[in-house]
This record gives C-alpha cells, sequence and structure tokens, in this order.
C-alpha cells in the first residue's frame, strides 16, 4: 500500500514539468524513474540510494538511466501524504539550477494553496 501519493505539480497555466520531461525520456529510462519514484511512495520514509533530503523541505529521487551512464533526479517535497514532483533533471550539469528552479515551484505550490484557502475562507464568512 502506498504510504504517499505522488501528484505532478502544476504551473497556473496547467503546465506539467515533471510529466513532460519524463515524456521526453526513452521507454526505459521512463520506466526506471517511474519505478523509483514508486519505491518512494510504498516506502516512504526512505533514504539513500534512491531518495536523499536536500533541505528546505525539497528532496531527490535518484535514478540511474541511459543504460547506467546518467543520474537522472526528480525533485520533489512532501506535502502531508502528497509527494509533489517539482523538477526532473539528468547528468551533474546545472544541478544547483535545477534544485533553485524545485525549490522555485514549491513556494509557488505553497503560494497558491494559501490564496485558495484564504478564498474557501473568505466564502464561509459570507
Amino acid at each position: 500500500m502506498k504510504r504517499i501519493h505522488a501528484r505532478f505539480y502544476a504551473t497556473e497555466a496547467g503546465k506539467e514539468p515533471v510529466r513532460d520531461w519524463l515524456l521526453e525520456l526513452g521507454k526505459d529510462d521512463r520506466r526506471i524513474v517511474g519505478e523509483d519514484i514508486a519505491k518512494v511512495e510504498f516506502g516512504w520514509p526512505i533514504g539513500m540510494p534512491t531518495s536523499k533530503n536536500l533541505g528546505g523541505g525539497l528532496l531527490e529521487v535518484r535514478s540511474t538511466i541511459r543504460d547506467g551512464k546518467v543520474e537522472a533526479r526528480t525533485y520533489f517535497s512532501i506535502e502531508g501524504s502528497l509527494m509533489l514532483l517539482l523538477h526532473g533533471h539528468e547528468g551533474k550539469g546545472g544541478q544547483k539550477e535545477a534544485m533553485n528552479l524545485a525549490r522555485d515551484r514549491l513556494r509557488d505550490y505553497r503560494r497558491r494553496l494559501e490564496e485558495e484557502k484564504r478564498k474557501k475562507k473568505r466564502k464561509t464568512e459570507i
């Protein structure tokens, strides 16, 4: 049984960057990344070598793709029982930028969630 459930982060325009990234991967690589995400869903909390806490609410799932030649990372956050998939990245180059983008998306998600809660609260007060 899943302990947490993965969900794609969506921009305000409805784009799902991690889904788009996964669809760009080859079939075998997409399967590997999906299996590693599932390991986290079913085994949470789980640590290395599958998952690593990067601090500030950001974590990563590590997957070895391209016939063992490339490390892919799926950045995520745990929001209650939700595994929010924020960004996908391949290789070592640009990791810092990828983590910063994932953190930006996490802030955006939380900001919009708070706005939604305030709107609901106002409606119930009226």
